[in-house]
């Protein structure tokens, strides 16, 4: 097609002599454009934000230290407990050892009887003190 019956202008010999068409605004303009910041107002202000923050490490707080009776609570409940059986344990505790002593005794008696001038459980270091086995069990076949 040629320009002629495009531009429905017949006759024309250059581009030259073509009307200038050219688009242009929408009629009423264009909106104006948005260049400045724009910050919306929305959400909590910042005293707000810190006094949740703060009701919410005071109720934390809270919460810690009832949780801290309760452990003291329950640690001096089983202290008193350890308290209450400790005589019962001690007790069993010392007939065994008399037990195993009296049999490390015989032992010893057995063992050095050909040995003349040995006393049967005289303390050997002559420190006068009575320390108890710190083993907590008296076996012949070791001393």
């Amino acid at each position: 097609m040629t320009e002629a019956v495009i531009r429905k202008k017949p006759g024309m010999a250059s581009v030259k002599d073509m009307p200038i068409l050219q688009d242009g605004p929408p009629p009423g303009g264009f909106a104006p454009v948005r260049y400045a910041r724009r910050i919306p107002n929305k959400g909590p202000s910042a005293m707000a934000i810190f006094l949740a923050a703060f009701g919410a490490f005071s109720y934390g707080m809270y919460q810690v230290g009832q949780g801290n009776k309760i452990r003291r609570a329950l640690k001096e409940e089983k202290y008193a407990a350890r308290r209450a059986i400790l005589p019962v344990l001690q007790a069993e505790e010392d007939e065994r050892f008399v037990k195993e002593w009296k049999k490390y005794l015989e032992y010893e008696a057995e063992v050095m009887k050909d040995v003349p001038g040995w006393k049967v459980g005289e303390n050997v270091y002559n420190s006068g003190r009575w320390m108890p086995p710190a083993t907590g069990e008296l076996r012949p076949e070791v001393w």
